[in-house]
């Protein structure tokens, strides 16, 4: 397999950022100090020069490329007897409704019981190589505690086809989330760019200039006391998105640790019951429910659909007994 290169010019909007934080943007799917070595190793060139320093500030007009070497064999991962909640599956893709607590793939030195380890014992050699050892067959990502519909490739070709209509917006993504608080609005769109925040490398942060454009839509489907259940569309695809925008306007997931949700939710909590189902929940209260996409291979348009988990469930079987309670109270 041969490298990739990468090119990407920088707007106003984008100078006086880092170069290494602008890739770990760009790419997402490489780590921050992957890029560093790859930068110190001269596969980074600045306006057709090598690039000296992963700290290089970017100006406006620059032009970046970035040379990915070739993905390594996909051998080195040990495969996993796990069993899969598989939705779809044909020669080309597996469609299947992730747990909540699955890492998609290898990260931060936890290489066992993610969702690759799993893939590799159900299809060892019928995985896409695009995503290298570490993510074969990786399309596209959920969090580790977000549950949901999720696709595999088995092809290069076919992980080519699905990662252009993620690119250009044309697959159907709707979530599903408990929030804390009730929007003001029903319906509404989130428009706020994202990038990895400055003083917590494990958090995503809205800003105004820099970072990533990133478009979540919302509708509110049902309302209680403190809390709301809410279905957003992604119109763009930003590690974090969903919970980042939503803690923007004021409304954190119930349960999500890292974005405010969590603490929130157990303040605001009046019965009983919801206090027994979010002490069960143990995560942000987000599920990936539909997924929409036109198969690379056949060119039909499918959809699937995962069933809000009984985690999830039971914090809305509580917020409603709370609500219907308050109403024959009244």
């Amino acid at each position: 397999m041969k490298n990739e290169t990468r090119v990407y010019d920088i707007q106003t909007n984008q100078s006086g950022e880092r170069l290494d934080r602008f890739l770990l943007n760009a790419t997402e799917e490489v780590s921050r100090t992957y890029l560093q070595r790859l930068i110190r190793k001269g596969e980074v060139t600045i306006n057709g020069k090598v690039a000296k320093q992963p700290s290089y500030l970017l100006r406006d007009g620059d032009r970046v490329c970035l040379t990915l070497p070739p993905p390594r064999p996909l051998e080195t991962l040990q495969p996993e007897r796990i069993p899969l909640n598989i939705l779809y599956e044909d020669s080309d893709l597996i469609v299947l409704n992730k747990p909540a607590g699955m890492l998609v793939h290898p990260a931060n030195s936890v290489n066992v019981g993610t969702l690759v380890n799993a893939l590799l014992a159900h299809c060892p050699t019928d995985l896409s190589g695009i995503g290298g050892v570490e993510r074969p067959g990786i399309v596209h990502r959920l969090d580790k505690d977000t549950s949901g519909v999720l696709i595999v490739a088995k092809t290069d070709v076919v992980h080519r086809g699905l990662s252009v209509q993620f690119e250009q917006h044309s697959i159907t993504r709707h979530y599903i989330a408990i929030v804390c608080g009730t929007p003001a609005k029903p319906t509404g769109t989130i428009d706020a760019r994202i990038a990895r925040s400055q003083r917590d490398r494990w958090r995503m942060t809205t800003v105004e200039t820099g970072g990533r454009h990133a478009v979540t839509h919302y509708q509110v489907l049902e309302t209680y006391a403190k809390f709301a259940l809410v279905q957003l569309t992604l119109e763009t695809g930003r590690l974090h998105q969903i919970r980042v925008h939503l803690q923007h306007i004021g409304h954190p997931v119930v349960g999500d640790a890292i974005y405010g949700g969590e603490q929130r939710a157990l303040n605001d909590a009046d019965t009983t019951e919801l206090k027994h189902a979010l002490a069960q929940l143990k995560r942000q209260a987000l599920h990936a429910r539909v997924l929409g996409f036109e198969h690379p291979g056949t060119g039909e348009n499918l959809t699937f659909s995962a069933p809000m988990p009984k985690d999830m469930q039971r914090v809305v079987n509580a917020l409603r007994m709370q609500t219907d309670g308050s109403k024959a109270r009244d």
